[in-house]
């Protein structure tokens, strides 16, 4: 009987993990909407305005906001980890922080890599064996494009005081709930169209061509940084959502199988006890 109570034990602690993972998906499933519509109504826009920003770097100088273009010789980069705050999301912060690390000892080996952190889970894992210069983990607290803007002026800023040559951002972008895409983006310095950029000679600059890019450069990574963390943002509820998922089912399956060898054996067990018993009363009868 024993044995019987340890599985029990184990049936009643088995359905109450399948609760919490199938509220947690549901919770993911009801945040995942409005993060989703949220990207999805920005990604054309931006995308645009990073488009528009590229094909006027080719003619850009360093009098209309050129310096956001010098390409520098390569000796200190900055790494922006965006991870989430919470776990329970599959490979979603450990596939980041594995790209991460890699650009540390591949692409950039040899150079002075640090890193900045936006989410608790990349700070806690990078910050083990790297600098991280920064971390903005409360961003998540108040996810507006004005919070994070004050990210991306403090970069512009250690960009253009030479303080790096290079900024690369590493984020999950979102496909769907089932697939996010690990992205390495370079933000700073601008990265110019490949190819004929003539195209660009289509566009009239009214009041001037000085005034707008001037705007347009600083708004346009900004932009480029709040798309990011919107993608990482949709993409860490539709890996939690997934992963709940599974691991809900996982739950599900495990519940049966102990069920059926709880019944198994106590099946057994009234077996032996029959068997006792009819035992007990023939040796009595003889």
């Amino acid at each position: 009987m024993a044995n019987l109570k340890e599985i029990r034990n184990r049936i009643t602690s088995v359905k109450s993990t399948m609760q919490i993972t199938s509220a947690m998906k549901m919770v993911s499933a009801a945040k995942l909407k409005k993060a989703q519509d949220a990207i999805t109504a920005m990604r054309p826009y931006a995308d645009k305005l990073t488009e528009l920003l590229q094909n006027l770097s080719g003619s850009l100088d360093s009098d209309i906001g050129g310096k956001y273009a010098d390409n520098r010789p390569v000796n200190k980069v900055l790494v922006v980890a965006i991870t989430s705050n919470r776990g329970l999301c599959g490979a979603f912060n450990s596939n980041i922080i594995k790209q991460s690390v890699s650009l540390y000892h591949g692409k950039y080996g040899g150079k002075q890599v640090d890193f900045m952190t936006i989410g608790k889970k990349g700070n806690d894992i990078l910050g083990k064996k790297f600098t991280i210069v920064s971390n903005h983990s409360e961003i998540y607290d108040d996810l507006t494009f004005e919070n994070v803007a004050e990210i991306a002026e403090n970069l512009m800023q250690r960009f253009t005081e030479g303080e790096y040559d290079r900024i690369e951002l590493v984020y999950n972008k979102f496909k769907n709930a089932a697939t996010q895409i690990v992205m390495t983006e370079q933000i700073l310095p601008i990265v110019p169209v490949e190819g004929d950029t003539s195209g660009s000679a289509d566009y009239i600059f009214e009041p001037s061509k000085a005034e707008i890019v001037e705007q347009l450069i600083p708004k346009s990574l900004k932009t480029q940084l709040y798309k990011a963390i919107r993608d990482s943002f949709a993409s860490e509820h539709g890996a939690r959502m997934t992963a709940m998922h599974k691991a809900t089912d996982n739950a599900a399956e495990l519940r049966d199988q102990l069920t059926l060898t709880y019944n198994k054996a106590r099946q057994a067990s009234i077996t032996n006890e029959i068997l006792e018993i009819v035992g007990g009363a023939e040796a009595l009868n003889n």
